[in-house]
This record gives C-alpha cells, structure tokens and sequence, in this order.
C-alpha cells in the first residue's frame, strides 16, 4: 500500500527580542533562501512573507520530515546566510529560540496564502505581538504571556 500525505503548516518566528533588522531589501531574497533550503531538506514552501522582525511561511512538508527539524533547518541556515550576505547585520543577529507552527487543513490554503500575500498591509493596523498572541489562542494553545518572547 502507498503512503499519501498533505501535510499543511504555517510557521512563523521573529528576529531575537523582535529587533526589526529585515530591510525591504533583503526580506523577498530571505525567503527564497528559505524555499531553497526547505526544498532541499523537508518539503516545499508555498508562500512567504517577511516582515522588518518577523517571517510568515506556508509550507507542505514531505512525509518523513517533522516539523522541528524543518523549522530548526531553515533558522539555523538562513541566520547563517543573513550574516554572510549582509555583513552589516553583525555577527550578533540571531532569531528567536521558538516559533509557532500552526496546521492548515487543505480547505484553507488559500485563506492563508492571502493572509501571508497581505502581511505589510495587515501590520499597519496590528503589532507582531498582538498577531503572534493571537494566533497561540485561535489555536488553543497555553502560554505565559510574561514568558512568550523570552
């Protein structure tokens, strides 16, 4: 019997204490080093956006990946990349030690491709934060408000 899987994610993480270090200029080569490396490693990225301290990415990832590793992949390479290309980050630039992976059933992909596709817009009514906290209780998911970006 074959195996078939959809297996439907929406991530997103910050710059480490949500420092906005992501030009206009950098962000749309940023996420395509990202496609890169999950195309390479877990699955395929369908949409993303970034934002000056934080990235949203709709991914599809392949049966025997998990979420953790990809996540931990795309941060530990993209920081890596970051630094190299744009040297006047500083070697201290770092993201975030968390994220939030949210499963997306296949009938809302493109409520959230949307969502993604419109991020510049949306943030200039809404802070990363509130979106952020948002998200954990939409999805019912338990938190300490104190120790959330920590």
């Amino acid at each position: 019997m074959q195996s078939y899987t959809k297996l439907l994610f929406h991530v997103v993480f910050g710059t480490r204490d949500r420092v906005e270090l992501l030009t206009p200029a950098m962000r749309p080569r940023l996420i395509a080093y990202i496609g890169g490396t999950i195309a390479k490693t877990s699955g395929v990225l369908l949409c993303g956006q970034a934002m000056p301290e934080h990235v949203h990415l709709f991914i599809s990832l392949n049966a025997t990946a998990n979420i953790a590793g990809a996540v931990r992949d795309m941060k530990a390479n993209s920081s890596r990349w970051l630094k190299e290309t744009f040297p006047a980050l500083g070697r201290s630039f770092a993201w975030q030690s968390g994220y939030g992976a949210f499963s997306v059933s296949h009938s809302l992909r493109e409520a959230v491709r949307k969502y993604i596709e419109t991020q510049e817009r949306h943030h200039e009514k809404r802070s990363f934060r509130d979106e952020y906290l948002g998200f954990l209780d939409r999805h019912g998911i338990e938190y300490n408000p104190r120790t959330v970006f920590a």
